[in-house]
C-alpha cells in the first residue's frame, strides 16, 4: 500500500479505523444514532465558530456542492461564479443543470480573488440569487479570502455557498457571513471518502423553504433534512459507520490545540523548500496551508515524477487535471498528512526522484525543509 501524501484523500488514524469497525445499530430505528448524530453535529458547529446547523450527507465532497446549488436554485435564478480554478469555474455546471443562469466573474488562476475588482463588479451588477466561491481550489492549491469576499456578497443581499472541502478545519474560517459551507470527510478532517458536511444560516433555511417550485432532487436536496430530529427519521438509510469514523476523527481535531498552527508552519516551510530547489510554484498569490503546488520542470513529465515516486518510494502525491493536467504537481500536507516527520520523507523521496530524472536541484527539498520548520 502507497503512503498517500495527496491532497485527499489523506491518511486515516488507527483509532477512526477502529471506530468505523464498531457493531452498528439500525439508524433507521435506534433514536439513539439521532441523538448521536445530532450531537457531532452540534460538535462540528461548535468547532467551526458558528451557531449555524450542521448537517452530515451520505456522499463524498461533491455532494453538498451540488446539493447547495440544487436547494437554492430555480427556473431563471441568477447566480455568481466566482471562478479562479477549476473547482470555482465548476459550479456554473450545478447551476446550470437545476435551471440557473450561471454568470462568471474570472480570475487570474495564479491569483487570489481580486476583492477590488469583484467590487467594482458588484457596484454595476448585483441582481443575483446567491454565489459561489471556494476557499481553497485543490487543483491549483489556490485559497480565497472568503471572510471579505462574503461579507462583500452579503452587503448587496447575495447569498454565499463556500466550498471549503480542502480547507475545513486547516486554515482559518469566518463563516460569519456564508450561508451553505461545504467539507468533506477526505481532507483535512481524515476520515475516508464518503461524508459530506454542510453547515447553514438561518438565510440559507429561509430562502429554500421560501421556494415557489420543489427542489429537482431528492438525494441532493438539504431540506429533507430539516425536520430530522424532531422527526427522528432520515430520508435515507445513513452510513452509520462512516458516521462512527467522522466521530472519532472530529475527536481528534477537537483535541488537536496546534492544528492551525501546523498546517500554517509545513506549508510555509515546504514553499521555500521547492522554491529554493529550483522548482517554481504555481500560484503567484493565495497560498493554500493544505497543499503545495509546483510547476512540473522543462524536459520532465508529471506521469514520470509520479510514477517514480510511487515505483521507488512508495509515496503517492498527485499531478492534476483540466487545465492543469500534466503541467503541476501536488503533495497534500493536510490533516493526519500533515507532520514534519511525513514530508521529511515526502520531500527527501521527491530529491532523489527529480535526480533519478536528469532535474539539477538548486538545492535539496529536504534539507531546506528541515532548515525552515
Amino acid at each position: 500500500m502507497y503512503k498517500i501524501m495527496t491532497p485527499g484523500p489523506t491518511q486515516v488514524a488507527k483509532n477512526v479505523l477502529e471506530a468505523r469497525s464498531i457493531p452498528c445499530t439500525n439508524p433507521d430505528l435506534d433514536e439513539t444514532f439521532v441523538e448521536d448524530y445530532k450531537k457531532l453535529c452540534e460538535k462540528i458547529s461548535t468547532l467551526l465558530n458558528t451557531e449555524a446547523e450542521t448537517l452530515i450527507l451520505g456522499g463524498e465532497g461533491i455532494l453538498g456542492l451540488e446539493a447547495a446549488c440544487a436547494s437554492l436554485t430555480e427556473e431563471g435564478d441568477r447566480v455568481l461564479v466566482i471562478d479562479n480554478g477549476v473547482f470555482g469555474k465548476g459550479f456554473q455546471d450545478f447551476v446550470k443543470m437545476y435551471g440557473g443562469e450561471p454568470v462568471l466573474f474570472t480570475g487570474d488562476y495564479r491569483e487570489t480573488i481580486d476583492l477590488e475588482a469583484l467590487a467594482e463588479f458588484l457596484s454595476k451588477d448585483s441582481g443575483f440569487k446567491y454565489a459561489t466561491v471556494v476557499h481553497g481550489d485543490t487543483p491549483s492549491g489556490m485559497l480565497n479570502d472568503v471572510a471579505a469576499i462574503t461579507k462583500l456578497l452579503k452587503s448587496y443581499g447575495i447569498l454565499t455557498v463556500v466550498d471549503a472541502v480542502s480547507t475545513m478545519f486547516g486554515e482559518e474560517l469566518d463563516a460569519t457571513y456564508i450561508d451553505i459551507l461545504c467539507g468533506g470527510s477526505q481532507k483535512v478532517i481524515s476520515a475516508p471518502p464518503g461524508l459530506t458536511i454542510c453547515v447553514l444560516s438561518e438565510d440559507a433555511k429561509a430562502a429554500i423553504n421560501n421556494r415557489r417550485t420543489p427542489i429537482r432532487s431528492f438525494y441532493a436536496n438539504l431540506k429533507v433534512f430539516f425536520n430530522y430530529y424532531e422527526e427522528k427519521w432520515f430520508p435515507y438509510t445513513m452510513p452509520i459507520s462512516d458516521i462512527k469514523g467522522l466521530s472519532a476523527a472530529i475527536e481528534n481535531i477537537e483535541n488537536d490545540s496546534e492544528i492551525l498552527t501546523r498546517h500554517a508552519k509545513i506549508a510555509a516551510a515546504s514553499r521555500k523548500a521547492i522554491t529554493a530547489a529550483g522548482l517554481k510554484l504555481y500560484a503567484n498569490s493565495g497560498y493554500s496551508n493544505t497543499v503545495s503546488v509546483f510547476e512540473v520542470p522543462a524536459a520532465l513529465t508529471a506521469e514520470a515524477i509520479l510514477e517514480t515516486m510511487r515505483q521507488d518510494h512508495n509515496i503517492m502525491i498527485a499531478g492534476s487535471f483540466d487545465v492543469f493536467a500534466g503541467k503541476i504537481i501536488r503533495i497534500g500536507h493536510m490533516g493526519n498528512n500533515a507532520s514534519v516527520e511525513n514530508m521529511k520523507e515526502t520531500f527527501g523521496a521527491l530529491d532523489m526522484t527529480l535526480g533519478k530524472l536528469g532535474f539539477e536541484a538548486k538545492a535539496s527539498l529536504l534539507e531546506e525543509f528541515v532548515k525552515n520548520i
